[in-house]
């Protein structure tokens, strides 16, 4: 029996174009020479689908697509496909099979997974028995995502008679997330004796990225075949039925290194926020900084050169160097280049604000307002030109507020939103190995905002070097001031970091989309109050 991982993108609330693409794929690989095609978890409203669940029209929809596969897929090709389905006034996160013009059996998710960026009990119902159907000969039981986690769903199929399980999934990436699923499926393969196949989807939804890396087990925990990450792929399992089930050992791909993973999951994350949301193409502020030279290979990479628009806007503070730079990167990735001075803007904003600060001395103000008008040469072109407007934060200033609201933060995607600094410049590093475009010069020198005379970031953080790792253990890892102190950091940047985190999350929640490559992002991963009396120092 050849089973087909169809590790495909779907698009959330798109039911007629996911259920069009499964009937394509289900076609295709027939002819390929599957006898079943597994997809992933709820392909047909697409994952996560969030308060689109509560439209009671979602549910007929749904219905209505269950039903078109039930017509026209061939007679002869049996697929797995998960969906919401409504049951005697619940919701279940369900999959389902069909095969020969019927829906034959149903699951129901077991284990809701409510955490990090998971929230399935505020929708779903837990399912609580086991499915276990023939097909072809083979006692298949089935599994969803979480399921898998757990002892207990695997536990009852074998109890039910399965012979093997197919576990489908929306499983999103951050680093390290390859191996772990991996070594959970491969434990739960030999703790029951079950070979497994593990289809996940792939593409980006907002922040989170899914990469894919469907993969099959056997019963003794050896990988069999496996797909490459961070694509839409199809690969093919043989599964032996003549004695014990087995899988014919086919082809298998290696992990990606971190860096190479990250950069994959910034690229597709980028493309498919702007390509599902419409758009023709990007603009982005090239500044000469690390930053934004990162943003925008990540931008050529994800949708072309010819796609990419990048203007520097240089005030007086701008270093010369800074200007070449920027010019020497847009020339090397071939995209559209202009350099318009914020030096008239600014100055006509201090003319009309001249009363109101009479007789008050310089401070922030004037250094902010530079932001502010490069924000608003940038939204004025996203305007006329309808392209998006890419920021170029990265956690690190998100985390303390190195950053101004309707001015450098003002924008549409931040892909670097979940990167610390530190990984930019690794980052940066790599992206040079598979064609250098990013000048040394941008990756060399000290980083700066430029917006004031010698300005350099250091004089108002602490090194990123320390900076990342006190927010790492503070935002990802929950650690109390104690711990970090304990840990060796220096008292003084420990209150002086933790105290800038906490003040500053008005502004994150007004910063744009990013990807998520961590455990612990900000936005669905951490909700913090804005008012609120706790400070982690006191």
């Amino acid at each position: 029996m050849n089973v087909c991982m169809a590790q495909i993108n779907t698009l959330v609330g798109d039911i007629a174009g996911n259920t069009q693409r499964v009937l394509e794929v289900s076609a295709a690989q027939k002819a390929a020479g599957a006898h079943v095609v597994v997809f992933p978890e709820l392909t047909l409203t697409g994952y996560p689908p969030e308060d689109l669940l509560l439209r009671g029209d979602l549910l007929d929809r749904t219905e209505a697509a269950l039903a078109m596969l039930c017509a026209e897929l061939p007679a002869d090709l049996t697929i797995v496909v998960g969906y919401p389905r409504g049951r005697d006034g619940a919701l279940f996160n369900s999959a389902g099979v069909i095969s020969a013009g019927k829906l034959l059996a149903q699951y129901d998710k077991q284990c809701l997974p409510n955490y990090e960026v998971f929230d399935e009990k505020r929708y779903f119902d837990a399912g609580t028995e086991p499915c276990v159907i023939d097909i072809d000969g083979l006692s298949v039981g089935m599994t969803i995502c979480e399921d898998i986690w757990h002892p207990e769903p695997a536990a009852q199929a074998k109890a039910a008679g399965a012979e093997m399980l197919i576990n489908v999934n929306a499983s999103p990436f951050h680093r390290g997330k390859s191996s772990e699923r991996l070594e959970q499926v491969k434990s739960c393969a030999a703790a029951h004796q079950l070979p497994i196949i593990y289809v996940n989807q792939v593409g980006g939804q907002d922040e989170l990225v899914f990469d894919g890396g469907s993969f099959a087990i056997d019963a003794q925990g050896e990988l069999s075949v496996s797909a490459q990450t961070f694509i839409e792929a199809f690969p093919i399992v043989t599964v032996d039925c003549s004695s014990d089930p087995r899988f014919v050992r086919g082809d298998t791909v290696a992990e990606r290194e971190d860096l190479d993973a990250v950069w994959q999951a910034l690229v597709l994350g980028m493309r498919d926020y702007v390509d599902k949301n419409g758009f023709p193409g990007v603009v982005l502020g090239l500044s000469g900084g690390i930053d934004s030279a990162v943003t925008l290979a990540v931008a050529v990479d994800a949708l072309g050169h010819e796609r990419v628009e990048a203007v520097m806007m240089p005030f007086r503070y701008t270093a010369s160097m800074s200007v070449e730079d920027a010019e020497a990167e847009a020339k090397a990735l071939g995209v559209r280049f202009s350099n318009l001075s914020i030096e008239p803007l600014y100055e006509a904003f201090m003319t009309a604000l001249a009363d109101e600060f009479s007789g008050l001395p310089a401070n922030i103000t004037e250094e902010n307002l530079q932001a502010r008008c490069r924000g608003v040469l940038l939204m004025s072109i996203s305007n006329k030109k309808n392209l998006l407007v890419l920021t170029t934060g990265n956690k690190s200033e998100l985390a303390v507020g190195y950053s101004t609201l309707y001015g450098d933060m003002a924008g549409g995607f931040d892909v670097l939103k979940d990167c610390p600094k530190t990984l930019v410049y690794a980052l940066a590093r790599h992206r040079n190995t598979l064609g250098e475009c990013i000048p040394e010069r941008v990756i060399t020198r000290p980083p700066s905002a430029e917006l004031a005379p010698g300005q350099k970031d250091e004089d108002s953080l602490p090194p990123y070097e320390i900076l990342d790792q006190i927010i790492e253990l503070y935002v990802e890892q929950d650690a109390s001031h104690q711990d970090m102190v304990d840990a060796g950091f220096s008292q003084e940047d420990v209150e002086r970091v933790v105290r800038l985190v906490d003040l500053n999350e008005y502004k994150r929640r007004q910063a744009p989309v990013g990807v998520r490559i961590s455990r612990r992002a900000f936005g669905r991963d951490r909700r913090y109050p804005i008012t609120w009396a706790w400070r982690s120092t006191s």
